[in-house]
Formats: C-alpha cells, sequence, structure tokens
C-alpha cells in the first residue's frame, strides 16, 4: 500500500493533484494533514476533493485519511482517521479504519493489533523536514520483521520516495507513507 500525506499547508491545485496521485496509482490512499487548518478550512478542500473526484468518475472519499477535525470524517464518509499526539483516539461511534504514527519498535508493538495499520518513522533522511534524519539502522528494522513487529500491517515513512519501494519491502514493510517525493514540485 502506499499512502500519501498532503504538505501541512495549502498549495495551488492541491485538490487536483490529489486526485491525480489517487487516480495514477501513486497513491492508494491519501492522508490528509493540516494540522493548523481550520475545520472550515478542511471542509473547502474536502469539498474540492470530492467534486474534482466526481468529474473524474474516482470515488475519492473510501481513499482519504484524516489527521486533523476527525469528525469530518464521518460527515463526509472518509475511509479513515489517523491517530497522533494532536487527537490520540478514534471519536465514539467512529467505524472506519484507524491508522497511527510510531516512532519508535517499542511503541509499534504496542499499537499492534489496535489499527488497520500503523507508520514507523523515520526510516530514511527526511525529504521535506531538514534535520530529521533516519532513526533505525537497517539491523533493528530486521530484527522487528523477523520478531513480526515490522509486518504486512507496516507502512515505512520518514525519507521515502517511490524509488526505495523495493527496499521498503525487503525491510518487512507491508508499504509505504509518502509525503516529499509526492509533492517535489510543491515543495
Amino acid at each position: 500500500m502506499i499512502a500519501v500525506i498532503t504538505l501541512p499547508y495549502a498549495v495551488a491545485h492541491e485538490a487536483e493533484h490529489i486526485c491525480s496521485l489517487l487516480l495514477s496509482g501513486r497513491a492508494d490512499l491519501l492522508h490528509v494533514r493540516k494540522p493548523d487548518a481550520t475545520a472550515d478550512e478542511l471542509q473547502r478542500l474536502l469539498r474540492e476533493v470530492l467534486s474534482c473526484g466526481d468529474r473524474l468518475g474516482l470515488d475519492v472519499a473510501r481513499r482519504l485519511v484524516l489527521h486533523d477535525h476527525p469528525a469530518l470524517a464521518s460527515l463526509f464518509s472518509l475511509y479513515g482517521i489517523h491517530l497522533n499526539r494532536r487527537h490520540p483516539h478514534p471519536p465514539v461511534h467512529w467505524q472506519g479504519s484507524v491508522s497511527r504514527s510510531c516512532h519508535s519498535i517499542e511503541e509499534l508493538a504496542e499499537w499492534k493489533g489496535r489499527c488497520d495499520y500503523l507508520s514507523l518513522s523515520p526510516i530514511f533522511d527526511s525529504i521535506s523536514k531538514p534535520d530529521y534524519p533516519a532513526a533505525f539502522t537497517p539491523a533493528q528494522l530486521q530484527q522487528a520483521h523477523a520478531q513480526g513487529i515490522i509486518d504486512a500491517s507496516v507502512l515505512a515513512l520518514g525519507g521515502v520516495t517511490y524509488a526505495r519501494l523495493p527496499l521498503v519491502a525487503q525491510l518487512g514493510f507491508g508499504g509505504a507513507m509518502i509525503l516529499g517525493d509526492a509533492w517535489r514540485g510543491f515543495l
């Protein structure tokens, strides 16, 4: 699985780029991460993305995951919500997919089985966050895979590019979350 994460700030023609990522196969899921956006701003973006998807005959809602304002996921019938420090628990009656970010192998082991999928980061030096180096050696990742901690339900995050997807698979991850490489023209 490839999940692309939006840039944390608004960019021109963002809805069209999101739709093109989904349509082209460069993203199976699109994580909408706008930590500073108001609920109204996020609703506006979601409406633009859904409208773009409708024009292209693409069921975009079932491929979107929200990091912020999780109540909007129900309102727009989105695929999922992503837990983080700002939103550590899903809304009470949420029935969709739940994912979560992890930043250590211990944290990953703690959350296994409690979410539909998890991300572990940073796997490589970050593209979008300067001075955010890889936190794990290949040996640590291979050991976590051998122990069943890294498996098909864990996505690699941090410095992941489309070119590194084969390496991500060799390390035992079920896919990747991509930010910088998917938005190179917007950085």
